[in-house]
C-alpha cells in the first residue's frame, strides 16, 4: 500500500478523499496544496494533512506515491503540466474530474501513460469546500477508474482496492466511455434544468406568479440548476461533443412529444409516459453522481403553529434524523402540505410508518 499521498486541491472531493485515506490508513502521510491558506490551516489543525505544499513545484511532491488532482477540469490539466517536472516516475497520478478525455490526452502528450489513471467519484453535495468534506461521501457511490494503456495491472488493482476501501463501487472503463455516460446521465440533466428554469423565468409575468407557485415537481427536477456556473462552464466546454450528441437525441424526443400533442395522438403520449416510467422504475437505488437521490415524504397537516414541532418531536423520539422540513403553500398531485426530507430511504420509510401510526396521512416518493 502506498504511504505518501499528495493532493492538489482540497475542496469537497479532495478533502473527502483525504479524510477517507486518513481514517482507513492512519499511518499514511498526506501532503496538500490549496489556493487558500485558510483551507490548508484547517486541514492541518484537524490532522487530515501532515504538510502543506508551497506551490505546484514544491520539491516535496517528489515524495508522493500517489497524487490526486482535485481542482476543476481545466485546472487539473494545467496542474498536470506543472507537476510533470517534479513528480517521481513511480508516483501514480490521478484526478477526480467529471470529464476525462481532455486530461488523458494531456497525459499522453506529456509521456505519462505509464503512471496516469483517471478517476471520477460520482458523489457530491449541495455544499462545497473543505469544510463540507466528510469521510463517508463516497459510500455506495460509483467511482469511475479510467487507466491509460501502459499503466501496470497491479497499479490498477491497487487503485481499485483503494476505492473499495472508501466503500465506493469501482467501475473500470475507458475515458471515452466515461465521457459519453456522464454526458447522458449527469451533464445533459444540468443543462436541461438550467434551460427549464430560464424558460419559466422568461415566460413569467410581472407579478412572478410562476415563480410564486413553483414547488413540488418543478423544484425537484430543477434543483441541480443551482450548481456552480463556473464548474459547469468548464464541463460543458470540455465535453461539448458528447453533450451535443446526447442533446440531439433529447431534442428529437421533445419534438416527437410536441407532434403527438398537436395531433391529439393520445396513444403515442401514453406510450411515451409508459416507457419512461418502466425504465425509470428499473433504476438501482444505489447513490451515484452529483444528482443526489431524494428521500422525501409529504404529510397532510393543518398549516398552523405547532404542526411542525409535533411531527419533529415524534420522529426525534424514534431517533430519526430530519434533513429538511417545511410547510409548502401549494399542492401538486396528492401531496400533503408538509414536506420532510431524510438522509436515507430507510429513515424516510420509518418516518412514514410512524406518522401513519399516529393517524397522519402520508405520501412517499
Amino acid at each position: 500500500m502506498r504511504r505518501t499521498y499528495g493532493f492538489i486541491g482540497l475542496g469537497l472531493i479532495g478533502g473527502s478523499l483525504a479524510r477517507c485515506i486518513k481514517k482507513r490508513f492512519p499511518d499514511a502521510r498526506i501532503l496538500a496544496y490549496a489556493r487558500t491558506a485558510a483551507t490548508l490551516t484547517q486541514a492541518l489543525d484537524e490532522g487530515i494533512i501532515d504538510s502543506a505544499l508551497e506551490d505546484l513545484h514544491d520539491p516535496a511532491l517528489a515524495d508522493c506515491d500517489m497524487l490526486f488532482l482535485c481542482a476543476p477540469v481545466e485546472n487539473n490539466i494545467r496542474a498536470l503540466r506543472e507537476i510533470r517536472s517534479v513528480i517521481s516516475p513511480d508516483c501514480l497520478i490521478t484526478d477526480v474530474g467529471s470529464v476525462k478525455t481532455g486530461i488523458h490526452k494531456e497525459a499522453r502528450s506529456l509521456g505519462l501513460t505509464s503512471q496516469f489513471i483517471g478517476g471520477h467519484p460520482m458523489a457530491g453535495s449541495e455544499k462545497s469546500g473543505f469544510s463540507a468534506s466528510n469521510d463517508h461521501l463516497f459510500e455506495n457511490a460509483y467511482y469511475f477508474i479510467t487507466p491509460e494503456k501502459d499503466v501496470p495491472e497491479e497499479w490498477i488493482r491497487e487503485y481499485h482496492d483503494l476505492v473499495y476501501s472508501f466503500l465506493a463501487i469501482p467501475l473500470v472503463i475507458t475515458c471515452e466511455e466515461h465521457d459519453m455516460i456522464t454526458a447522458a446521465v449527469s451533464h445533459l440533466p444540468h443543462v436541461i434544468a438550467s434551460a427549464l428554469v430560464n424558460t419559466v423565468h422568461m415566460l413569467d409575468d410581472s407579478q412572478e406568479h410562476m415563480k410564486m407557485i413553483a414547488a413540488g415537481g418543478f423544484k425537484d427536477i430543477t434543483r441541480i440548476a443551482s450548481s456552480s456556473p463556473q464548474m459547469w462552464e468548464q464541463i460543458c466546454v470540455s465535453n461539448h461533443e458528447n453533450i451535443s450528441r446526447v442533446m440531439d437525441t433529447f431534442i428529437s424526443r421533445l419534438l416527437d412529444a410536441r407532434k403527438a400533442m398537436n395531433q391529439h395522438n393520445g396513444a403515442a403520449i401514453n406510450q411515451m409516459f409508459t416507457r419512461s416510467r418502466e425504465y425509470r422504475d428499473s433504476f438501482s437505488d444505489v447513490s451515484g453522481g452529483t444528482i443526489k437521490p431524494l428521500h422525501r415524504i409529504y404529510c397532510d397537516v393543518i398549516d398552523e403553529a405547532g404542526a411542525i414541532a409535533t411531527i419533529a418531536t415524534l420522529l426525534a423520539v424514534s431517533q430519526i434524523s430530519i434533513r429538511n422540513i417545511g410547510i409548502i403553500h401549494n399542492r401538486e398531485f396528492e401531496e400533503g402540505v408538509l414536506r420532510i426530507d431524510f438522509y436515507d430511504k430507510d429513515a424516510a420509510a420509518d418516518a412514514a410508518r410512524i406518522l401513519r401510526h399516529h393517524r397522519y396521512q402520508v405520501w412517499e416518493i
